[in-house]
């Protein structure tokens, strides 16, 4: 099943797509998805497979997980999520015992994205946080960014504490990668509540990394914005 599934990916590749893709998701020696492949298939191909093998089993989908094409691995991650919007309580939490068994194959930040928070986040709505603060204190720079994106769909909800929460756990963390997400997620808190973003920005604006800063500030007024930056507020 897995070769046909290449098969219909390579029929819809490009190698000058490729070719930009393994330098935007930065493969290079030394670089953090160094040595990943690409096709060059875009993602609304992919998303239009995905629907197509929406009853790959599981078991299947995992072979695709693991697989060392980028493509192959971002469709079965987009089937996982069809999967889990479809199925039952007993087929979301195979799903999701999946994904979090197998994050070492989710290792590119689109890769997360694109998942995260539809499968852990809803997965943990009403239920205990402690597997997403386990991730945040990772070593993989990936697992840190699965928790602090699966958190998109607390704030979606309107549950903030935890995107708080776990944005203060990394706010000192060493990567770029990490900033950006976390960046990302304070503005969306700012969308749903601006004085909880705000009363965080004030406390540690000071003292984080300068890129979480200003995608956290994004939306601000430009007076505001340029105040923050100075550190006047």
């Amino acid at each position: 099943m897995n070769g046909e599934i290449e098969k219909k990916l390579r029929k819809y590749s490009s190698k000058k797509k490729a070719g930009i893709l393994k330098s935007f998701f930065k493969t290079g020696p030394g670089e953090y998805a160094e040595g990943d492949i690409f096709l060059g298939v875009k993602v609304p191909q992919i998303r239009k497979l995905a629907k197509e093998y929406i009853n790959l089993s599981l078991k299947e989908v995992k072979k695709l997980l693991s697989s060392p094409i980028h493509e192959e691995r971002l469709l079965a991650l987009l089937i996982l999520v069809l999967k889990y919007s479809e199925t039952n309580d007993i087929g979301k939490a195979k799903v999701y015992q999946l994904y979090l068994d197998n994050t070492k194959y989710i290792n590119n930040w689109d890769l997360v994205d694109l998942s995260a928070a539809a499968i852990i986040g809803q997965f943990l709505m009403g239920k205990s946080k402690a597997p997403l603060y386990a991730l945040a204190k990772s070593e993989v720079l990936w697992e840190r960014r699965i928790s602090i994106v699966s958190t998109f769909c607390f704030i979606k909800n309107n549950q903030l504490n935890v995107t708080l929460r776990i944005a203060g756990l990394l706010l000192h963390d060493k990567q770029d990668l990490i900033h950006k997400a976390v960046g990302w997620m304070l503005r969306e808190v700012g969308k749903k509540d601006l004085v909880s973003q705000e009363s965080f920005l004030k406390r540690y604006y000071k003292t984080m990394p300068r890129t979480m800063l200003r995608y956290a500030i994004e939306r601000f007024p430009q007076r505001k914005r340029q105040a923050y930056l100075k550190g006047k507020i």
